[in-house]
């Protein structure tokens, strides 16, 4: 598999195709556990059963990968979750960007890794390298917005201090994965949602902020069911 991205160093940008052969999603990857424990709350709520040990790892269909500003889905209940994505080229090269494991959260409630497959992981269309923020990685800021019925509402917010750094994701991926982890994609995770549940919008929207080199990823997509058939 191939996706074409536009890759943004300090000094240039440049196009950047990337060659993948797999995608993991992990999940409740948080440093706090106590912040594990609320999200797994959240999904609780939902009738979402908490996973026996964390964190947890799912794998991905790798034809999800999608840069889409819109995408399709199945039924009324799905929402997203930003989150960084790490692209290993090999264990010199690797790529950072910002993703979304769009979910369907109907699914969710009885089967997690068939949810995985439904819908799309979508990705931002421009990517750092690694080594350019690895320094200064918990100074790195995140968060989501919902746009629902016209209203935009702050969904998720926080530093990626709260979730696995790199090293220790790709050791945890290491540990489920019995091979060189090139060629791989990994969505990272995510925070706890600010509202206290999710939010099923027409619309989301994601940024990661760099503020020590003053720039950021975006990323933004709209959401639209597959509603256009008359249900008997």
């Amino acid at each position: 598999m191939k996706i074409t991205l536009t890759l943004e160093k300090q000094e240039k940008r440049e196009s950047l195709t990337f060659e993948y052969s797999r995608m993991v999603n992990a999940g409740y990857v948080g440093r706090d556990q106590e912040e594990v424990r609320r999200h797994i709350g959240e999904l609780a709520k939902k009738g979402i059963p908490g996973p026996k040990t964390t964190p947890t790892l799912y794998p991905v269909i790798p034809r999800t990968l999608v840069t889409d500003d819109e995408i399709e889905v199945y039924g009324e209940e799905t929402s997203g979750e930003v989150e960084y994505v790490l692209l290993v080229e090999n264990e010199e090269s690797i790529y950072v960007g910002l993703g979304s494991d769009h979910s369907d959260r109907h699914l969710e409630e009885t089967d997690i890794p068939r949810c995985k497959q439904i819908c799309p992981n979508v990705i931002s269309k421009v990517v750092w390298p690694l080594a350019e923020v690895k320094d200064h990685w918990d100074q790195l800021e995140i968060q989501s917005k919902v746009i629902k019925d016209g209203q935009e509402i702050l969904y998720q917010q926080g530093s990626l201090a709260l979730i696995l750094d790199p090293r220790a994701l790709m050791e945890f991926v290491r540990s489920k994965i019995p091979a060189p982890l090139d060629r791989t994609v990994i969505f990272s995770g995510t925070l706890s949602t600010l509202t206290g549940g999710f939010i099923f919008g027409g619309q989301f929207l994601g940024q990661l902020v760099d503020p020590k080199l003053k720039r950021r990823l975006e990323l933004s997509y709209d959401i639209c069911p597959l509603n256009y058939m008359t249900v008997e």
